[in-house]
């Protein structure tokens, strides 16, 4: 056997098969984007063709939710696999009155666990998981960071940090930050990396955003959800939503930019593309506009409540927990997927590590699910739909929300704030307009009772210490 020959099977003897199809990983993760903010949801008004390209190519999962409607708590389940209550984080941190909360570094995290495994990781945009050194994304697995610790910035010119130091960037946040997302990926295309894009838009404030992503909605009388609703402040609503889509678009312009890289790279068939967001909004629909801990857009508001100041509505809303996600994993996901199971941000730790050939531990006890199998075209007759959230919110209002969910039915308990309490018949009202909590029909009784329990059970396996008297 020639000498050459001998020489190639001995190097792939060496290399593993892991090792060789050990694939990149492109987290793209957008702030405060709805789930009807997506042209693959089947909103005309979503101009998002780059974020629909990655749902044609790959898999749609029109069921994804976050566990808690916000920003921090939300992330944190990111990375952990744990709810806000197992780690500590139950609401957006608050950069003055809660400088020192954040993530401990002691849970075990994906990232980690990847750059053990070989890769080049670097986390670019927002953390809003600590803003302490101890609690610097570095601490996490990552080999570089740009961007921002803290939960807001500026959507032009702004501050971050890059290379452990703070300095003003010019022009437009969501082109800076693409622009050094960008950047890594031509710097690390001959090794696999893991890089999350963390975005900065759609968050308000949404202006500027350059022309281009202003033009389809400039002047345009834009039709709204439920412009009927009592006191509903029309004009604003429109308004915001001509703002909010358009901030949407400059990040779907600089996927764009992304996808056409990879491809000019060559990366394309070697990079698992993962495009989601932390959690949904709301514009105008049930009467408010934000995400969980949102605010009503009527004139005039609802008078304050205990524990609820005026203009507040804190929430749990589908428009605030489902979230857009899409996945281009060339030559596993078969082109126009669409995954209907109910999936959550606590799968991602599992299944990441699944993408990657990387094993998890019994000990670190996650809560989520590899969904690799639901991707591959498999439908496992055991998979639980059923979906748990949590929010308790401690800032703009004090409340303590559990949520259940069984896709037909919907049960949230403010243990708090029992005045609070909701069902809602999914199945017949998905735009959870009728609260049934009060109803005296014994099968909607049945159903409250049944939905209490597995709620109870939820918060038990977690150690949820809120009083569950009722």
């Amino acid at each position: 056997m020639k000498r050459w020959l001998v020489g190639l099977l001995l190097v792939g003897w060496l290399v593993s098969p892991a090792e060789a199809r050990k694939p990149n990983i492109l987290f793209i993760f957008t702030d405060d984007q709805a789930p009807w903010a997506l042209g693959a949801s089947g909103n005309p008004l979503a101009k998002t063709p780059h974020m629909d390209r990655i749902a044609r190519e790959g898999a749609y999962l029109p069921n994804a939710y976050t566990v808690t409607p916000v920003c921090s708590p939300s992330r944190a389940a990111l990375m952990t696999s744990r709810y806000g209550t197992e780690v500590g984080i139950t609401d957006w941190i608050h950069p003055r009155r809660e400088a020192k909360l954040g993530l401990d570094p002691k849970f075990p995290v994906w990232p980690r666990e990847l750059k053990k495994a070989g890769y080049r990781t670097a986390l670019v945009g927002k953390w809003h998981l600590g803003r302490q050194d101890n609690q610097h994304p570095t601490r996490y697995g990552f080999d570089h960071f740009m961007g921002h610790r803290q939960g807001g910035w500026s959507p032009v010119n702004p501050t971050l940090e890059k290379d452990g130091t703070n300095r003003k960037f010019e022009g437009l946040t969501a082109d800076v930050l693409a622009d050094e997302a960008l950047a890594y990926v031509r710097a690390n295309r001959s090794h696999p990396f893991l890089l999350c894009w963390h975005t900065r838009a759609p968050h308000a404030r949404w202006l500027p955003v350059a022309e281009e992503d202003m033009a389809p909605y400039k002047g345009v009388d834009v039709p709204i959800p439920n412009p009927d609703y009592p006191k509903l402040d029309v004009p604003r609503v429109k308004r915001m939503t001509r703002e909010y889509l358009a901030s949407v678009r400059s990040v779907d312009r600089n996927v764009g930019r992304m996808l056409k890289a990879l491809d000019e790279l060559k990366l394309a068939d070697h990079t698992i593309v993962i495009f989601s967001s932390d959690h949904g909004y709301n514009m105008g629909h049930n009467g408010i506009w934000h995400k969980g801990n949102g605010h009503w857009v009527l004139k005039p508001p609802p008078p304050a409540t205990d524990n609820i100041p005026r203009g507040q509505r804190p929430n749990m809303y589908d428009n605030s927990i489902k979230v857009p996600t899409m996945i281009r994993w060339p030559g596993v996901i078969r082109p126009g997927t669409v995954v209907k199971q109910t999936v959550s941000n606590l799968d991602w730790f599992p299944t990441i590590l699944a993408m990657a050939g990387v094993s998890t531990q019994p000990s670190w006890r996650l809560r989520g699910r590899d969904f690799t199998p639901l991707l591959k075209g498999r439908k496992p007759t055991d998979w639980d739909n059923t979906y748990y959230a949590e929010y308790s919110t401690h800032h703009q209002s004090r409340t303590h929300m559990r949520m259940i969910s069984t896709g037909q039915w919907k049960l949230i308990r403010d243990f708090l704030n029992p005045i609070r309490d909701e069902l809602y018949h999914l199945a017949r009202d998905p735009d959870e307009a009728t609260n049934l909590i009060r109803s005296k029909d014994p099968k909607v009784r049945s159903v409250v009772a049944d939905l209490h329990m597995q709620l109870v059970a939820r918060m038990k396996i977690n150690g949820d210490t809120v009083p569950r008297t009722r």
